[in-house]
């Protein structure tokens, strides 16, 4: 007998039924009734079923891409463990990928990327999740493959013992990033005594002690059918996959009652203020300050999502207007409510100089002291209610968010009822309520803070936790009541001036997606101006001669909107996304942005600081830093040589004459206005013809310049207090014009990266030398270059160079298996379908493509050549273009 419960127009189904014993699973599965029929239901519903031993499953019909994404969630997260194996749940993680009991080490990734799909696994605090995306007619091999990685990993002594070292190398890595090593902190701090105290990564002690017989345990005990969610979503049929899913799955049993560690509460009185300072080799101050708040299910957690919006959750906000705009004290400045199952935090980070530390700290805690969100106006109210519920719906835009969404809120919250929740609770927030949550929880005794500054530094915890209770004196608790897609034919049309416009109609979502994209970018500039053309995209979008910066910021607030630019080695871009009923107010504001841009000193100003915090933040980071550095490393002439973002002293000295005679030149290139989703024709027609009759100038036309490269072939730059060495081995290689070689490069790529690619499989897998070791490829018009990547400890420098040798040795010396090649093909096929399912990146790709000279076909034309690609041809490239005597070698070391 069935029992049925109607959610949201989803179904519940609870199949009543003995509890199947693993090792019977087939002979229990004939045993179970017969499934009832979900096809008669609309295909736009959600189908939650509940199995005979407790795991549940989700279906979701999604029709728009022939794609399918499947996740499994285990309620088995680092707040599962104990501080002895803290750790294992991400260690986990990483072990499934080792092996299973019918599949080899690396043979999961293999499977999946051989059929053109890619997969990967996450652990968090509450639980681990196994998914993949994978075209819609290798769903049940989807299927399969992350239910064998969960119940059957092999834990092979041997792996675990090279697989531990690379969650070192992982662990290490994180200790090299600013933010992980402020998170880190932080959460021993706020969370201390409970198991959300330690890293998710665990520590090098526990990590190091761990043996395939804990990790076993670890499965037995928290592995419980009861507590996990099969989320399927795209082009499938929800009978076929609850069949799959109950023979897959079905015959599974539960062992022991689960459940969750106790919720954390957050104290009456906190012990804060509390300030710790770690010093090293950094350009920046980063700082963190911490409140605690209730859980993710609380009624509390959409009014201080609204407050966090408020008081720093974009370009409109108090804080950022305050810190930033105005006092510019700061790079950059936010606070955003972290929530999990047990216990949550408000989390405010701050870039910032040094010198101005003190400064800052101070107006900070004096800000916190006199904030009052009872001032915030109608308007501030509306608009951040608008973004959190903008942001809520585009995460649906694609597969994987749209199963991540579903899933998360049938795992925690029970169903998507908890999203309309959510949305009438934030509807109901208001200024009284918000000042109740702001007294509630934002409050000195309640602040712990993590400050990373310059080993230089003077300023003491000390001072600033003396500061803090100067500035902002502790104050009573105060008690608040709170309530809680079908697509039409692409089009493509030519305009005055020979520009191009594009027209790629997508009914799903009440979106439009705008992509303006120019020839020139740092092509326009001489060495001497190198960073003017990345200093000019910042400085575009910050005002017009009618609007602010600040009316701008409000503006795109209040319609959920955005628009950036941005500068490349040889393009220029504007780009644009908003609801499209907002379209006759958005072009507008685009058309002034372009045609009328202000360039006002002070913005030029903050402008000119935000980059030299970019450069300074890059440079602090190990892969940052050896990615500024690769292009002028490499190549002796043309925009390729140039520092992308310039230097400090060259953008110092950058002037708003500088900037306007640029935009002056670069505006007068032709453009291709690529538009997608739902758009009114008519309305986008006009627009870009305007656009054509105002910008464009005759005998502008961009010149692709073909550079030299440099003789220099090893460099080697440093970083200070790091644990790890970055490399990349680069050859040279040819333009996208090319596209036969093109086609080869591209699989060569696919062939060497991914879990399943040669460089894992040998460097990581078989050798354990690195975290992360993969291959890149970069192309432009007339010039390109493979390179291949591993971050490594020092002393394995040497080992790691010789691993890639070998590689590249083997490649020119026997022909690949024809498998391979085929992996490799479907990667390409793969990829290419899951990064071009939102709109902006599909506008995007068709403004890039036909301003280079290509058509917007060119990325399927280089997938149908892939296909012809022979072994043959794989080695003869690598003979021809990865020879030894063409590498180039950056290093980047401690």
């Amino acid at each position: 007998m069935f029992k049925k419960i109607l959610l949201l127009g989803g179904l519940i189904m609870v199949l009543t039924g003995c509890q199947m014993h693993t090792n019977k699973k087939n002979t229990a599965a004939a045993r179970m009734p017969a499934l009832p029929s979900l096809a008669e239901r609309d295909a736009s519903e959600t189908h939650i079923v509940r199995l005979e031993n407790g795991l549940t499953v989700l279906i979701r019909q999604d029709d728009r891409f022939p794609l399918v994404n499947a996740r499994l969630y285990v309620h088995a997260g680092s707040g599962y463990e104990t501080p002895q194996i803290a750790g294992i749940s991400h260690l986990l993680e990483h072990m499934v990928f080792k092996g299973t009991k019918k599949r080899g080490p690396g043979q999961s990734a293999r499977d999946i990327e051989a059929v053109g799909g890619s997969m990967n696994a996450a652990t968090s605090f509450d639980y681990t999740v196994y998914y993949v995306e994978v075209p819609d007619d290798q769903w049940s091999l989807g299927l399969d493959v992350i239910t064998d990685m969960a119940f059957n990993a092999a834990i092979d002594p041997e792996e675990l013992r090279s697989e531990k070292q690379v969650v070192l190398e992982e662990l290490e890595r994180g200790e090299d990033t600013p933010g992980s090593r402020l998170f880190k902190t932080l959460q021993g701090m706020v969370w201390q005594g409970s198991t959300y105290e330690w890293p998710i990564i665990g520590y090098r002690d526990t990590v190091s002690a761990m043996t395939d017989k804990d990790i076993h345990a670890y499965i037995a005990e928290n592995y419980q059918p009861q507590s996990m969610l099969l989320a399927v979503v795209g082009k499938v049929n929800p009978d076929e996959v609850l069949a799959e899913a109950r023979r897959l799955l079905g015959g599974l049993r539960n062992t022991r009652p689960v459940s969750p560690p106790d919720t954390i509460a957050v104290p009456a009185t906190g012990s804060g203020p509390r300030v710790t300072k770690l010093t090293g080799k950094w350009n920046k101050v980063y700082l963190g300050a911490t409140f605690p708040i209730p859980q993710g299910s609380s009624a509390k957690i959409a009014g201080l999502g609204l407050l966090c919006q408020l008081m720093g959750g974009d370009d409109t906000s108090r804080l950022y207007r305050t810190f930033k705009y105005d006092k510019q004290l700061v790079d950059d400045i936010s606070i955003s409510p972290l929530s999990l199952e047990r216990g949550g935090m408000l989390y405010l980070s701050a870039t910032l100089d040094a010198d101005k530390l003190e400064t800052f700290w101070t107006e900070l805690m004096a800000e916190l002291a006199r904030f009052n969100p009872e001032d915030f106006t109608d308007r501030e109210i509306e608009r951040a209610r608008l973004n959190l519920e903008d942001s809520l719906f585009l995460t649906k835009e694609t597969l994987s968010g749209l199963a991540s969404k579903l899933g998360y809120f049938q795992f925690f919250e029970n169903g998507e009822q908890a999203e309309q929740n959510y949305l009438f609770a934030l509807g109901q927030t208001g200024r009284a309520e918000l000042k109740g949550l702001y007294d509630e929880f934002v409050r000195p005794d309640q602040l712990a803070a993590c400050i990373l500054t310059p080993e230089d530094t003077a300023v003491t915890p000390e001072a600033l936790t003396a500061a803090t209770h100067k500035a902002w004196p502790a104050k009573a608790r105060a008690d608040a009541k709170q309530q809680a897609a079908t697509t039409d034919a692409a089009q493509q049309i030519a305009l005055p001036g020979g520009n191009t416009l594009v027209l790629l109609p997508d009914e799903t979502l009440p979106y439009t997606a705008v992509s303006i994209y120019w020839t020139g970018g740092d092509g326009d500039l001489t060495p001497d101006q190198q960073g003017l053309a990345a200093l000019t995209a910042k400085a575009l979008t910050r005002g017009t001669m009618t609007m602010s910066a600040t009316d701008i910021q409000d503006f795109l607030s209040d319609h959920a909107a955005s628009i950036g630019s941005s500068a490349g080695r040889n393009t220029f871009a504007l780009e644009a996304k908003f609801p499209t009923r907002f379209t006759d107010k958005v072009l507008p504001l685009l058309r002034d942005t372009l045609t009328a841009p202000a360039f006002d000193q002070s913005e030029i100003d903050r402008a000119r600081q935000d980059q030299i915090a970019a450069i300074k933040q890059r440079e602090d980071q190990p892969l940052g830093l050896a990615f500024r550095h690769i292009f002028p490393f490499l190549y002796k002439t043309g925009p390729y040589a140039l520092l992308h973002q310039g230097t400090i002293e060259g953008v110092e000295a950058m002037t708003q004459a500088d900037i306007m005679r640029y935009w002056g030149r670069q505006s007068m290139h032709p453009f291709v206005f690529a538009v997608c989703g739902q758009f009114d024709r008519q309305a986008i027609e006009e627009f870009a013809a305007s656009l054509s009759r105002t910008l464009t100038a005759p005998g502008s036309e961009y010149q692709f310049a073909t550079p030299e490269w440099n003789t220099g072939r090893e460099i080697t730059l440093h970083l200070p207090d790091r644990s790890q060495s970055h490399l990349i081995m680069a050859f040279p290689a040819p333009g996208r014009d090319d596209r036969d070689t093109s086609a080869r490069l591209e699989l060569l790529k696919a062939i060497l990266s991914g879990q399943s690619g040669l460089l894992f499989r040998d460097l990581r897998d078989k050798q354990g030398l690195a975290y992360s070791v993969t291959s890149l490829l970069w192309q432009s018009h007339n010039t390109g270059f493979l390179g291949l990547y591993i971050g490594t400890q020092p002393d394995k420098v040497d080992q790691s160079l010789a691993g890639f040798r070998t590689i590249l040795a083997d490649l020119a010396a026997t022909p690949l298996p024809e498998a391979e090649l085929e992996r490799a093909r479907n990667i390409l096929t793969g990829d290419y379908y899951q990064e071009h399912q939102s709109l902006i990146s599909r506008s995007r790709e068709a403004a890039s493509l036909l301003t280079q000279g290509f058509d917007r076909e060119y990325d399927q034309d280089i997938i149908e050549r892939a296909k012809l690609v022979t072994p043959q041809d794989i080695r003869e490239l690598a003979r021809h273009y990865l020879t030894q005597d063409k590498a180039y070698l950056m290093q980047v070391t401690p």
